[in-house]
C-alpha cells in the first residue's frame, strides 16, 4: 500500500482522464478489500475478523448484537446450517461482493439455482414470503461478519458509535421498526439509529416476514389494545390518515393522549423502515394482521408535517410527504411535544437527540464516499416550484 500511495503521489490530478481512472482504481481495490473480508476462508481468518465467532454458526448472542430483540429465528438459523453444508458439499467458498453484496463465484451460482428451486417448491405464498425474508437475512449475517459493526452497522474504519449519545425515550412510548429484509444491516438504513439512541426496548426491531419477531410485536398490540397502535404512513388518501393534533390532541377520555400518564397506556408506534416501493406492501400485511386479531383492517396511520431531512443529501426521496425514518421518528416526537398534555415529558429533547445522531451517521456515510473517490451528491428528485 505505501508503493501504491507513493505513485499515486506523483500523478498530475489536473488531467481529468487521469482522476477519474484513479477514482475508478481506488474503487476496485476498495472492491477486493471487501471481497476479502466477507470471504469464507479459513475458521482461524473468519475468528479473528468477526470476534471470535465460530465459523458458519450465528449464536443467539451474535444475533442480539445486531439489534435484535427476537430469539434467533428458526428459518434463518437453518438456512445459515444449510449453506455451510452446501459449502461442504460443492466445495466452493462462501463468497460475498459486487453491489448489495451478493453470493459469488462457483458457490454462489450454484445455491442459487438450489434456492430458486427450493423458493419454486413451496405452494404457500406464506412459506415462500417467510423462506425469502429468511434468506435475505441469513445471507446478511455471514457477509456482515466482520465487515460490519454490530451496533451502527457501518465498516468498521467508520464505526460512528463513539458519537452517538444514548438518551431515555419517554416511558409511554414504544417504537417498532418493521424493517424490509433488504434494509437489515444497510449501511445508510436510519433506522437503527433509534434503538442505538433510545435503546432495543424503547425502539424495537420486527423484520418483515420474519415470524419470531411479528410475533413479539403482536403480542404488544394485543395487550396495547388497537387504541393504543398507530402506524406512520403519508397515506392522503385514507380517512384513518391523521395528523398528530387530529389523533392526540383531543382531550376527551377516548382519545388515548389523555391517558399518557397511566401505567398501562403505552404508545406503539410503528415506522415502517424500507423503500416506499416495499411499503405498501408491508402496511397491507399489518392490515391483514389487523383484522386477523381485531376484527378489521383499519390500522390507524398518521402522516406529519416534515421537512426534507439531512439525510436527503445523500438518500432522495421521491416526494416531499416522505422523508427518511429516523426523520419520522424526529417529526413525531417534536409534534407530539407540542400538545399540551404532553409538552412536559421531554419530547423535543428525545426528538434532538436523533437528530444529532442522523448528523453523525450522515457525517460518517460522506466521509466514507470522500475517501473511496465517489460523489455525496445525489439526483434531485424534486423541484420546488415558486409561483
Amino acid at each position: 500500500m505505501r508503493c501504491l500511495a507513493g505513485a499515486s503521489s506523483a500523478l498530475d490530478f489536473s488531467s481529468p482522464s487521469l482522476l477519474s481512472s484513479y477514482r475508478i482504481r481506488r474503487r476496485q481495490l476498495g472492491g477486493i478489500g471487501r471481497r476479502l473480508v466477507m470471504n469464507s476462508v479459513s475458521s482461524q481468518a473468519r475468528s479473528r475478523e468477526s470476534g471470535g465467532y465460530d465459523d458458519g454458526v450465528v449464536t443467539e448472542e451474535e444475533w442480539g448484537r445486531w439489534g435484535a430483540v427476537s430469539p434467533l429465528p428458526a428459518a434463518v438459523k437453518q438456512i445459515v446450517n444449510d449453506l455451510k453444508v452446501l459449502e461442504l458439499k460443492v466445495n466452493a467458498q462462501i463468497e460475498f461482493g459486487g453491489n448489495g453484496g451478493k453470493l459469488q463465484g462457483a458457490f454462489g451460482a450454484y445455491e442459487d439455482k438450489k434456492h430458486r428451486a427450493t423458493y419454486e417448491a413451496l405452494e404457500d405464498p406464506e412459506k415462500k414470503f417467510r423462506f425469502f425474508s429468511a434468506r435475505q437475512v441469513a445471507c446478511r449475517l455471514l457477509g456482515s461478519r466482520g465487515y460490519l459493526c454490530q451496533k451502527c452497522w457501518l465498516a468498521m474504519e467508520d464505526c460512528m458509535c463513539a458519537n452517538v449519545k444514548p438518551c431515555d425515550l419517554w416511558k409511554r412510548i414504544r417504537f417498532w421498526l418493521y424493517m424490509h429484509p433488504r434494509d437489515f444491516l444497510r449501511q445508510n438504513n436510519t433506522g437503527k439509529l433509534l434503538w442505538q439512541v433510545f435503546g432495543v426496548h424503547s425502539a424495537s426491531l420486527c423484520i418483515f416476514g420474519i415470524a419470531e419477531d411479528e410475533e413479539i410485536m403482536w403480542d404488544e398490540f394485543k395487550r396495547a389494545g388497537k387504541s393504543h397502535v398507530r402506524c406512520l404512513y403519508p397515506n392522503q388518501n385514507s380517512e384513518l390518515t391523521l395528523s398528530v393534533e387530529n389523533a392526540f390532541g383531543d382531550s376527551t377520555s377516548e382519545n388515548p393522549g389523555s391517558s399518557m400518564g397511566d401505567e398501562d397506556s403505552t404508545l406503539h408506534f410503528i415506522l415502517l423502515d424500507g423503500t416506499w416501493n416495499n411499503s405498501a406492501a408491508m402496511l397491507k400485511r399489518l392490515k391483514d394482521h389487523a383484522k386477523t386479531v381485531w376484527g378489521d383492517e383499519d390500522l390507524p396511520c398518521i402522516s406529519l408535517t416534515t421537512g426534507a431531512s439531512a439525510m436527503h443529501k445523500l438518500r432522495p426521496q421521491p416526494s416531499w410527504d416522505r422523508t427518511c425514518t429516523a426523520a419520522a421518528a424526529i417529526g413525531l416526537l417534536s409534534e407530539l411535544s407540542l400538545l399540551p398534555q404532553l409538552s412536559s415529558y421531554g419530547l423535543d429533547k428525545q426528538a434532538d437527540a436523533v437528530e444529532e445522531a442522523l448528523v453523525v451517521l450522515l457525517d460518517s456515510l460522506t466521509g466514507r464516499r470522500l475517501r473511496m473517490g465517489r460523489s455525496i451528491t445525489r439526483k434531485v428528485r424534486n423541484t420546488i416550484n415558486i409561483c
